[in-house]
């Protein structure tokens, strides 16, 4: 007898660990260059690169630091993405439990008081000494498990897996998103602000040149063109100071949803006017194979394809049989101290088997489904990639061409603050007119508020060329 149990251990230990049916998951091959086409700006080696993973700190701007460090804690979005996290870790769990055996214990008593106008009833009635009153007392141990042969609940616990992986992901991926969408709305603000004063400035001068041009028509040195001109640039100007307080107004309540907090919450601690930020200098960028790493969004795209082919292995797994096996120990007798005796000890073992013998066509069904699946998800991880890749291309080219841009700008504003003051000295020495230093202050005035945009542009196109490479997370 023991000879044949040493034969059959290990033949079961074998079934229970055989082959898991349907194809194994295999890291598709996506080509991409050695680099992007477009490079990080021209820097002197004293630079230090910014930590990618905390990107805003290379702002030195404490307050933008603090909004984003407050937007990972308090957003909704993100709260909601952890969430989905704790589900698919449920999801999981329930998946690792299928594979193991269950077992539960069952126990009752119960009083009977029995008809006898039922079958059973007359017949027990008709019995000598028989007693309408009666108890069951009952305490059992059941197990259960099902054997996963052919690996169809493995197959569901990679699923599980990489859905969780992917859950991971989808929270790296929203705080990227919440991080840049955070400073991207602190950097308009402040862009606005600056814009806001620089227009009361220019309000200011085109109400000064409009008094002049106004005393000169009533001696009849100016004419009733330029008058009417001097009160066309005033009205843009004042067309101009509503929308910008209305977009500002905007930008600060998107930041306080952003933070998790009702609008009106920060808009005291941002009356303060400050710059733009000035972005930090992109010394490297990696290659577009770190991406793959990098980014949680292709992460994300990764795993839903090995979910996919997952749920090939588990819809193939249908085909087989599923093998269970069961067993109850307990005792059961109708006096509570006969519970647990020898005479009231029961038993039951039980051997499962369910298969689909005649479902063939549906299994062959669901498994062209889950093929179909695959090579959508599929598709779509290539898709990702590609277009990770131009977002990466389009963020580095527009940051080269606004810092382009706001060099020339700085170039102009410069010359037209030379050129203001020049005036300023020629009319103190009666040489130029008032109106000449006006208009002149009113030409730098507008360059100002050119260069103010283009400032925040390069600040916004900086936070893009971070948020495309999957900068403001670890990669694990």
């Amino acid at each position: 007898m023991l000879s044949k149990t040493i034969v059959v251990l290990p033949i079961l230990a074998s079934a229970l660990t055989a082959c898991t049916v349907g194809p194994n998951y295999k890291h598709p091959s996506i080509s991409l260059p050695e680099q992007y086409l477009g490079t990080p700006l021209n820097s002197s080696s004293e630079e230090t690169q910014t930590d990618i993973a905390v990107w805003w700190e290379g702002f030195n701007d404490p307050q933008l630091t603090r909004y984003i460090t407050l937007a990972i804690k308090q957003n909704l979005d993100l709260a909601q993405a952890y969430t989905r996290v704790t589900q698919a870790q449920a999801g999981l769990s329930a998946v690792n439990a299928s594979l193991r055996p269950i077992g539960a214990v069952n126990a009752q008593a119960a009083k009977v008081y029995q008809s006898i106008e039922t079958p059973l009833g007359q017949i027990l009635n008709s019995m000598p000494n028989f007693d309408r009153h009666g108890s069951t007392y009952d305490a059992n141990l059941s197990a259960a498990w099902e054997l996963d042969i052919f690996g169809g609940l493995r197959r569901d616990r990679e699923a599980s897996l990489a859905n969780y992986q992917a859950s991971n992901a989808g929270v790296s991926a929203v705080r990227l998103t919440v991080a840049a969408q955070t400073a991207n709305i602190y950097i308009n603000i402040r862009g606005l602000q600056s814009r806001l004063d620089i227009a009361h400035q220019q309000l200011q001068t085109q109400q000064k040149l409009l008094s002049i041009i106004n005393l000169l028509y009533s001696k009849g040195l100016a004419s009733e063109f330029q008058v009417n001109q001097m009160k066309a640039n005033l009205s843009q100007i004042k067309a101009a100071i509503p929308v910008l307080e209305m977009n500002l107004e905007v930008a600060m309540n998107a930041l306080d949803v952003m933070l998790g907090t009702l609008p009106g919450t920060h808009r005291i601690e941002l009356i303060k006017v400050k710059p733009v930020p000035t972005p930090p200098k992109i010394l490297e960028t990696g290659t577009p194979s770190d991406l793959l790493r990098r980014r949680p969004d292709l992460i994300m795209a990764e795993r839903q394809l090995v979910i996919a082919n997952a749920r090939i292995g588990s819809a193939i797994a249908e085909y087989y049989p599923k093998v269970s096996l069961g067993g109850l120990l307990g005792s059961s007798s109708i006096a509570s101290g006969n519970l647990f005796s020898s005479r009231a000890n029961q038993a039951a073992g039980l051997l499962g088997l369910r298969w689909r013998l005649f479902d063939f066509g549906r299994i062959n069904a669901q498994i062209n489904l889950a093929k179909g699946q695959e090579a959508e998800m599929l598709s779509a991880y290539q898709l990702t990639v590609l277009r990770a890749t131009e977002d990466v291309e389009n963020a580095l080219s527009t940051l080269v061409k606004r810092e382009e841009q706001l060099a020339a700008l700085k170039d102009g504003e410069e010359s037209l603050t030379q050129a203001q003051k020049i005036a300023l000295v020629s009319y103190q020495k009666g040489i130029n007119s008032l109106i000449e230093v006006l208009q002149a202050d009113a030409n730098r005035l507008q360059l100002s508020n050119a260069k103010v945009q283009a400032q925040t542009e390069s600040a916004l196109a900086t936070i893009s060329v971070y948020k495309s490479l999957g900068g403001g997370w670890q990669p694990q």
